[in-house]
Protein backbone atom coordinates (compact mmCIF):
# COMPACT_ATOMS: atom_id res chain seq x y z
CA UNK A 1 0.00 0.00 0.00
CA UNK A 2 1.08 3.48 -1.24
CA UNK A 3 1.97 6.43 1.43
CA UNK A 4 -0.85 8.41 0.48
CA UNK A 5 -3.28 5.46 0.16
CA UNK A 6 -2.33 4.10 3.62
CA UNK A 7 -2.90 8.12 4.91
CA UNK A 8 -6.53 8.01 3.39
CA UNK A 9 -7.24 5.23 4.85
CA UNK A 10 -6.32 6.34 8.74
CA UNK A 11 -8.31 9.67 7.69
CA UNK A 12 -11.32 7.52 6.28
CA UNK A 13 -10.96 5.60 9.57
CA UNK A 14 -10.71 8.10 12.33
CA UNK A 15 -13.37 10.38 10.40
CA UNK A 16 -16.00 7.19 11.02
CA UNK A 17 -14.71 6.78 14.93
CA UNK A 18 -15.70 10.07 15.36
CA UNK A 19 -18.94 9.99 13.47
CA UNK A 20 -19.67 7.55 15.73
CA UNK A 21 -18.25 8.93 18.84
CA UNK A 22 -20.60 12.12 18.33
CA UNK A 23 -23.44 10.05 18.06
CA UNK A 24 -23.05 7.86 21.42
CA UNK A 25 -23.00 11.26 23.03
CA UNK A 26 -26.24 12.32 21.08
CA UNK A 27 -28.12 9.12 22.10
CA UNK A 28 -26.53 9.23 25.64
CA UNK A 29 -28.00 12.87 25.94
CA UNK A 30 -31.75 12.07 25.22
CA UNK A 31 -33.24 9.95 27.75
CA UNK A 32 -36.32 7.87 26.78
CA UNK A 33 -39.90 9.61 26.84
CA UNK A 34 -40.76 9.74 30.79
CA UNK A 35 -43.91 7.89 31.65
CA UNK A 36 -46.90 9.19 32.56
CA UNK A 37 -49.03 8.92 35.82
CA UNK A 38 -52.14 11.23 36.84
CA UNK A 39 -52.45 11.76 40.45
CA UNK A 40 -55.74 12.64 41.67
CA UNK A 41 -56.18 14.17 44.83
CA UNK A 42 -59.51 14.88 46.55
CA UNK A 43 -58.84 16.43 49.83
CA UNK A 44 -54.89 16.87 50.08
CA UNK A 45 -52.50 19.23 48.13
CA UNK A 46 -49.65 17.96 45.84
CA UNK A 47 -47.08 19.17 48.44
CA UNK A 48 -49.36 17.70 51.31
CA UNK A 49 -46.75 14.90 53.48
CA UNK A 50 -48.97 12.07 51.88
CA UNK A 51 -48.00 13.27 48.21
CA UNK A 52 -43.86 13.53 49.56
CA UNK A 53 -44.42 9.75 50.28
CA UNK A 54 -45.81 8.89 47.07
CA UNK A 55 -42.83 10.67 45.30
CA UNK A 56 -40.37 8.62 48.02
CA UNK A 57 -42.05 5.55 46.61
CA UNK A 58 -41.41 6.23 42.98
CA UNK A 59 -37.72 7.24 43.94
CA UNK A 60 -37.03 4.03 46.27
CA UNK A 61 -38.21 2.05 43.07
CA UNK A 62 -35.69 4.16 40.91
CA UNK A 63 -38.27 6.43 39.23
CA UNK A 64 -37.23 9.98 39.62
CA UNK A 65 -39.79 12.89 39.13
CA UNK A 66 -39.25 14.75 35.69
CA UNK A 67 -36.24 12.85 34.17
CA UNK A 68 -38.38 9.22 34.36
CA UNK A 69 -42.33 10.29 34.86
CA UNK A 70 -44.13 13.23 34.29
CA UNK A 71 -46.85 13.49 37.16
CA UNK A 72 -49.90 15.19 36.05
CA UNK A 73 -51.05 16.45 39.85
CA UNK A 74 -54.72 17.32 40.10
CA UNK A 75 -56.72 18.89 43.65
CA UNK A 76 -60.05 19.74 44.19
CA UNK A 77 -60.04 20.50 47.84
CA UNK A 78 -62.71 18.11 48.89
CA UNK A 79 -65.31 19.82 45.90
CA UNK A 80 -66.64 16.93 44.55
CA UNK A 81 -68.54 18.45 41.76
CA UNK A 82 -65.20 19.55 40.19
CA UNK A 83 -64.16 15.60 39.87
CA UNK A 84 -65.81 14.70 36.77
CA UNK A 85 -63.70 17.70 34.72
CA UNK A 86 -60.56 17.00 36.35
CA UNK A 87 -60.89 13.06 35.53
CA UNK A 88 -61.77 13.83 31.95
CA UNK A 89 -58.73 16.08 31.89
CA UNK A 90 -56.45 13.30 32.93
CA UNK A 91 -57.94 11.04 30.09
CA UNK A 92 -57.59 13.30 27.85
CA UNK A 93 -54.19 13.94 28.42
CA UNK A 94 -53.46 10.15 27.97
CA UNK A 95 -51.99 9.39 31.17
CA UNK A 96 -50.61 5.78 30.76
CA UNK A 97 -51.84 5.24 35.13
CA UNK A 98 -54.55 7.44 37.12
CA UNK A 99 -54.05 6.95 41.01
CA UNK A 100 -57.61 8.25 42.68
CA UNK A 101 -57.40 8.79 46.07
CA UNK A 102 -60.97 8.72 47.65
CA UNK A 103 -64.36 7.03 47.14
CA UNK A 104 -65.66 9.62 45.22
CA UNK A 105 -62.73 10.60 43.07
CA UNK A 106 -62.07 6.41 42.53
CA UNK A 107 -66.07 5.91 41.22
CA UNK A 108 -65.64 9.69 38.77
CA UNK A 109 -62.67 8.49 37.11
CA UNK A 110 -63.88 4.55 36.93
CA UNK A 111 -66.73 5.88 34.99
CA UNK A 112 -64.06 8.25 32.67
CA UNK A 113 -62.08 5.50 31.71
CA UNK A 114 -62.44 1.85 30.98
CA UNK A 115 -58.76 1.40 29.43
CA UNK A 116 -56.31 3.22 31.18
CA UNK A 117 -54.89 1.43 34.56
CA UNK A 118 -56.84 2.90 38.21
CA UNK A 119 -54.87 2.93 41.36
CA UNK A 120 -56.97 3.53 44.21
CA UNK A 121 -55.90 4.91 47.18
CA UNK A 122 -57.56 5.74 50.61
CA UNK A 123 -61.22 4.26 49.91
CA UNK A 124 -63.06 2.80 52.20
CA UNK A 125 -65.31 0.06 50.63
CA UNK A 126 -63.69 -0.92 47.34
CA UNK A 127 -66.36 -3.49 47.00
CA UNK A 128 -69.56 -2.41 48.82
CA UNK A 129 -68.72 0.88 46.65
CA UNK A 130 -69.36 -0.87 43.59
CA UNK A 131 -65.41 -0.19 42.40
CA UNK A 132 -64.55 -3.94 42.47
CA UNK A 133 -66.58 -7.19 43.31
CA UNK A 134 -63.07 -9.37 44.58
CA UNK A 135 -60.56 -7.40 46.35
CA UNK A 136 -58.53 -10.59 45.70
CA UNK A 137 -59.40 -10.29 42.30
CA UNK A 138 -60.37 -6.85 41.56
CA UNK A 139 -60.11 -7.21 37.43
CA UNK A 140 -60.48 -4.93 34.89
CA UNK A 141 -58.77 -1.96 34.95
CA UNK A 142 -58.51 -1.30 38.82
CA UNK A 143 -56.49 -1.79 41.70
CA UNK A 144 -55.22 -0.22 44.36
CA UNK A 145 -55.39 0.11 48.71
CA UNK A 146 -58.37 0.60 51.22
CA UNK A 147 -57.88 2.47 54.08
CA UNK A 148 -60.57 0.15 56.13
CA UNK A 149 -62.10 2.95 57.89
CA UNK A 150 -65.44 0.99 58.23
CA UNK A 151 -63.94 -1.14 60.32
CA UNK A 152 -61.98 1.37 62.42
CA UNK A 153 -65.24 3.46 63.33
CA UNK A 154 -66.00 1.56 66.55
CA UNK A 155 -62.56 1.38 67.68
CA UNK A 156 -62.08 5.35 67.06
CA UNK A 157 -65.59 5.89 69.34
CA UNK A 158 -64.00 3.22 72.09
CA UNK A 159 -61.04 5.30 72.04
CA UNK A 160 -62.26 8.58 72.54
CA UNK A 161 -64.62 7.09 75.52
CA UNK A 162 -61.27 5.68 76.78
CA UNK A 163 -59.84 9.73 76.73
CA UNK A 164 -62.63 11.14 78.45
CA UNK A 165 -64.85 8.53 80.34
CA UNK A 166 -67.48 11.50 81.65
CA UNK A 167 -68.34 11.49 77.85
CA UNK A 168 -72.21 10.39 77.44
CA UNK A 169 -72.97 12.63 74.10
CA UNK A 170 -71.04 12.90 71.58
CA UNK A 171 -72.24 14.63 67.85
CA UNK A 172 -70.96 12.80 64.75
CA UNK A 173 -70.20 15.08 62.14
CA UNK A 174 -70.52 13.77 58.51
CA UNK A 175 -70.99 14.49 54.93
CA UNK A 176 -74.32 13.22 52.94
CA UNK A 177 -72.96 13.23 49.95
CA UNK A 178 -69.81 10.92 50.48
CA UNK A 179 -70.90 7.18 50.21
CA UNK A 180 -70.15 5.03 52.74
CA UNK A 181 -70.82 8.00 55.72
CA UNK A 182 -74.35 6.45 55.71
CA UNK A 183 -73.07 3.24 56.84
CA UNK A 184 -70.92 4.18 59.16
CA UNK A 185 -73.02 6.62 61.00
CA UNK A 186 -75.71 2.76 61.42
CA UNK A 187 -72.37 1.77 62.72
CA UNK A 188 -71.90 3.99 65.48
CA UNK A 189 -75.43 3.99 66.07
CA UNK A 190 -74.69 0.31 66.87
CA UNK A 191 -71.62 0.46 68.60
CA UNK A 192 -72.47 3.81 71.01
CA UNK A 193 -74.98 1.77 73.71
CA UNK A 194 -72.01 -0.17 74.92
CA UNK A 195 -70.31 3.02 75.71
CA UNK A 196 -72.85 4.39 77.16
CA UNK A 197 -72.77 6.79 74.49
CA UNK A 198 -75.56 8.68 72.97
CA UNK A 199 -75.55 10.59 69.21
CA UNK A 200 -76.66 13.12 67.29
CA UNK A 201 -75.73 13.65 63.77
CA UNK A 202 -74.97 16.84 62.65
CA UNK A 203 -74.14 17.55 58.44
CA UNK A 204 -71.74 19.40 56.37
CA UNK A 205 -71.50 19.42 52.66
CA UNK A 206 -69.51 22.41 52.29
CA UNK A 207 -67.20 24.43 54.03
CA UNK A 208 -69.70 27.24 54.94
CA UNK A 209 -71.77 24.66 56.88
CA UNK A 210 -68.67 23.77 59.22
CA UNK A 211 -70.54 26.13 61.74
CA UNK A 212 -74.00 25.50 61.72
CA UNK A 213 -73.43 21.85 62.30
CA UNK A 214 -71.42 22.41 65.44
CA UNK A 215 -73.89 25.00 66.40
CA UNK A 216 -76.20 22.05 66.62
CA UNK A 217 -73.78 19.68 68.19
CA UNK A 218 -73.60 22.50 71.33
CA UNK A 219 -77.33 22.76 70.82
CA UNK A 220 -77.52 18.45 71.42
CA UNK A 221 -75.46 19.13 74.29
CA UNK A 222 -72.41 17.33 72.62
CA UNK A 223 -69.28 16.85 74.83
CA UNK A 224 -67.35 15.51 72.31
CA UNK A 225 -67.33 15.46 68.28
CA UNK A 226 -66.55 12.55 66.34
CA UNK A 227 -65.51 13.39 62.76
CA UNK A 228 -65.91 10.78 59.91
CA UNK A 229 -63.44 10.68 57.60
CA UNK A 230 -64.08 13.31 54.06
CA UNK A 231 -61.73 14.90 52.12
CA UNK A 232 -64.08 18.16 52.70
CA UNK A 233 -63.43 17.72 56.33
CA UNK A 234 -59.29 16.94 55.71
CA UNK A 235 -59.51 19.15 52.72
CA UNK A 236 -60.74 22.33 55.27
CA UNK A 237 -58.89 20.53 58.80
CA UNK A 238 -57.69 24.41 60.06
CA UNK A 239 -61.23 25.62 59.59
CA UNK A 240 -62.94 22.57 61.00
CA UNK A 241 -60.61 22.55 64.22
CA UNK A 242 -60.55 25.91 64.47
CA UNK A 243 -64.45 26.05 65.11
CA UNK A 244 -64.60 23.40 67.56
CA UNK A 245 -62.00 24.89 69.62
CA UNK A 246 -64.09 27.72 69.56
CA UNK A 247 -66.97 25.86 70.54
CA UNK A 248 -64.53 23.83 73.24
CA UNK A 249 -65.79 20.27 71.85
CA UNK A 250 -62.71 17.64 72.25
CA UNK A 251 -62.50 15.97 68.32
CA UNK A 252 -61.61 12.58 67.81
CA UNK A 253 -60.47 12.44 64.04
CA UNK A 254 -59.30 9.85 61.04
CA UNK A 255 -56.27 11.15 59.92
CA UNK A 256 -52.86 12.61 62.46
CA UNK A 257 -53.54 15.85 59.96
CA UNK A 258 -56.03 16.74 61.96
CA UNK A 259 -54.26 16.14 65.30
CA UNK A 260 -50.94 18.54 63.68
CA UNK A 261 -53.44 21.33 62.96
CA UNK A 262 -54.59 21.04 67.02
CA UNK A 263 -57.52 18.47 66.88
CA UNK A 264 -57.40 16.47 70.29
CA UNK A 265 -57.34 12.82 68.92
CA UNK A 266 -56.93 11.08 65.73
CA UNK A 267 -56.97 7.10 65.12
CA UNK A 268 -57.23 5.09 61.45
CA UNK A 269 -54.33 3.68 58.81
CA UNK A 270 -50.68 5.59 58.28
CA UNK A 271 -51.98 7.26 54.96
CA UNK A 272 -48.26 8.28 54.12
CA UNK A 273 -47.18 5.10 54.21
CA UNK A 274 -50.57 4.05 52.39
CA UNK A 275 -49.64 6.28 49.63
CA UNK A 276 -46.11 5.35 49.28
CA UNK A 277 -47.36 1.31 48.87
CA UNK A 278 -49.42 2.87 46.42
CA UNK A 279 -46.01 4.38 44.34
CA UNK A 280 -45.13 0.48 44.41
CA UNK A 281 -48.27 -0.15 42.55
CA UNK A 282 -47.90 2.57 40.17
CA UNK A 283 -44.62 0.82 38.96
CA UNK A 284 -45.40 -2.66 39.18
CA UNK A 285 -48.23 -1.25 36.20
CA UNK A 286 -45.90 0.47 34.45
CA UNK A 287 -43.82 -2.36 34.28
CA UNK A 288 -46.52 -4.07 32.45
CA UNK A 289 -48.51 -6.11 35.54
CA UNK A 290 -52.51 -5.69 34.83
CA UNK A 291 -54.18 -3.88 37.78
CA UNK A 292 -57.29 -6.84 37.97
CA UNK A 293 -54.03 -9.30 38.50
CA UNK A 294 -53.01 -6.90 41.46
CA UNK A 295 -55.10 -7.63 45.26
CA UNK A 296 -56.58 -4.77 47.41
CA UNK A 297 -54.18 -4.51 49.90
CA UNK A 298 -55.31 -3.03 53.03
CA UNK A 299 -53.00 -0.99 55.52
CA UNK A 300 -50.31 -2.39 57.62
CA UNK A 301 -49.55 0.45 59.49
CA UNK A 302 -52.11 2.45 62.36
CA UNK A 303 -51.14 5.60 64.48
CA UNK A 304 -53.02 6.80 67.45
CA UNK A 305 -51.97 10.59 67.69
CA UNK A 306 -52.96 12.75 70.72
CA UNK A 307 -52.34 16.14 70.98
CA UNK A 308 -51.51 16.87 74.23
CA UNK A 309 -51.69 20.92 74.11
CA UNK A 310 -55.16 20.48 73.30
CA UNK A 311 -56.24 18.85 76.70
CA UNK A 312 -54.98 21.32 78.11
CA UNK A 313 -56.05 24.22 76.54
CA UNK A 314 -59.52 21.83 76.87
CA UNK A 315 -58.72 21.39 80.99
CA UNK A 316 -58.55 17.54 79.59
CA UNK A 317 -56.34 15.54 81.99
CA UNK A 318 -56.29 12.48 79.84
CA UNK A 319 -55.12 8.81 81.30
CA UNK A 320 -52.14 7.62 81.01
CA UNK A 321 -53.83 4.33 79.55
CA UNK A 322 -54.50 6.34 76.55
CA UNK A 323 -51.17 8.63 76.39
CA UNK A 324 -48.99 5.29 76.62
CA UNK A 325 -50.59 3.47 73.68
CA UNK A 326 -50.68 6.69 71.48
CA UNK A 327 -47.94 6.21 68.48
CA UNK A 328 -47.44 10.54 68.76
CA UNK A 329 -47.69 12.50 71.69
CA UNK A 330 -47.59 16.27 70.68
CA UNK A 331 -46.49 18.18 73.81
Amino acid sequence: MTLRRLLLTLISLAACLGSFGLASAADAQVPASPRRIGVLLTGLSSESKEAQQFRQGLRDAGYSEGRDVVIEWRTVGGDYVRLPEVAADLVQRKVEVVVAAGTVAAQVVKRATSTIPIVITNVADPVGSGLVTSLAHPGGNITGFSNMLAELSAKRLQLLKEAIPRVVRVAVLWNPDTPWHAKVVDDLKAAAPSLSIELSVVSARTPGEFSPALSAAIRAHAQALYVLDAPLFLGHRAMLVGLASKARLPAMYAARDFSEEGGLMSYGANYGDLYRRTAGYVVKILKGAKPGDLPIEQPTKFELVVNLKTAKALGLTLPQSVLLRADEVIR
